[in-house]
C-alpha cells in the first residue's frame, strides 16, 4: 500500500501566515501536522512510499522537508505545476495525476496533509484488510450547518456507503467524511474513468460520491477527534488545545 498525502493547496483562509509558506508544513506542538500524520501511519509498517502532492509554489519547501525526514519507506515529492490558488487542479485532478505519473497499481490510502488526529490512523488500515473493499471514514456532526461545508453520508447497518453528497444544501443524515481514504487497487483505476464521466474534481471527497454508484464502499467510524485546520483562529486554537493536552 502507498500513501499519497494531498498538499497543493493555497490556504488562503491562513494568510499570511501561509502566504509563502505551506499549511502541512506548519507546527502543531512540537511536530508539523505532516509529521503527527506520518510519523503515525509509519509505525504500521504497512506503506511502502509516501507520496507527497504539493504546487510549485511550496515544492522546495517539501523538498526541504523531505532531506531532514526519516521514515520507514521512500518519500516522493510531486509537483503539480500550479502557482496560484486561481489555477489548482483540484483534488482528484492531483490524485490522477499522481496516479499516471507514478503508474500506480496497487492499494492507495489517500489523505489530505492539513489535519491533526487525536487517534491512530492504523485501525483504518486493519479496517480496510477486513473490508478489502475501498473504505472512507464517517464522524457524527450535531451542526446541520457544519454538514453543509462538508460530506454527508447515508449509511446501512453494515458501514455500507449508501449515499454521499458533497457540501449538500439538505443534509440528509448527520454522518460527515472526512479527507481520509484507502482505494483498493482495482478502484485506484477508476479515477481517470471518474474525471472522464464528468466527475467533480475540487474536492477529494467527489470521487466517492461516484465510486460508491459503482464498487461497494464502506465507512469506518472515527474513534476520536479530527481537528481541520482552516483559519487563523482555530489553528492558534487547535496549537494551545495540544499545549494543554500535553500539560495533563
Amino acid at each position: 500500500m502507498k500513501c499519497l498525502v494531498l498538499a497543493a493547496g493555497y490556504a488562503t483562509r491562513l494568510y499570511p501566515l501561509t502566504k509563502n509558506f505551506p499549511k502541512p508544513l506548519l507546527k502543531v506542538g512540537d511536530k508539523t501536522i505532516l509529521d503527527n500524520l506520518l510519523d503515525d501511519i509509519d509505525k504500521t509498517k504497512k506503506i511502502n512510499e509516501y507520496i507527497i502532492i504539493s504546487n510549485h509554489k511550496f515544492i522546495n519547501h517539501f523538498n526541504e522537508w523531505k532531506n531532514n525526514k526519516k521514515l520507514n519507506s521512500k518519500i516522493t515529492i510531486i509537483d503539480d505545476g500550479t502557482t496560484s490558488n486561481e489555477t489548482r487542479l483540484g483534488a482528484v485532478a492531483d490524485i490522477s495525476l499522481a496516479i499516471n505519473k507514478l503508474k500506480i497499481d496497487e492499494e492507495l490510502m489517500v489523505i489530505a496533509g492539513d489535519n491533526i488526529l487525536d487517534f491512530s490512523l492504523s485501525n483504518f488500515i486493519d479496517y480496510y484488510y477486513e473490508k478489502k473493499s475501498t473504505v472512507i471514514m464517517r464522524y457524527f456532526e450535531e451542526n446541520k450547518e457544519k454538514i453543509k461545508k462538508s460530506a454527508c453520508l447515508l449509511i446501512d447497518s453494515d458501514d455500507l456507503v449508501l449515499n454521499m453528497e458533497e457540501k449538500p444544501n439538505n443534509p440528509k443524515s448527520n454522518w460527515c467524511c472526512p479527507p481520509f481514504y484507502i482505494y483498493s487497487k482495482d478502484d485506484v483505476k477508476e479515477v481517470d474513468k471518474a474525471i472522464k464521466d464528468g466527475c467533480k474534481i475540487d474536492a477529494p471527497g467527489s470521487f466517492i460520491s461516484y465510486l460508491h454508484n459503482k464498487k461497494k464502499v464502506y465507512a469506518y467510524k472515527m474513534p476520536g477527534k479530527r481537528y481541520d485546520i482552516g483559519t487563523l483562529e482555530n489553528y492558534e486554537d487547535i496549537c494551545k488545545k495540544i499545549k494543554e493536552m500535553k500539560n495533563i
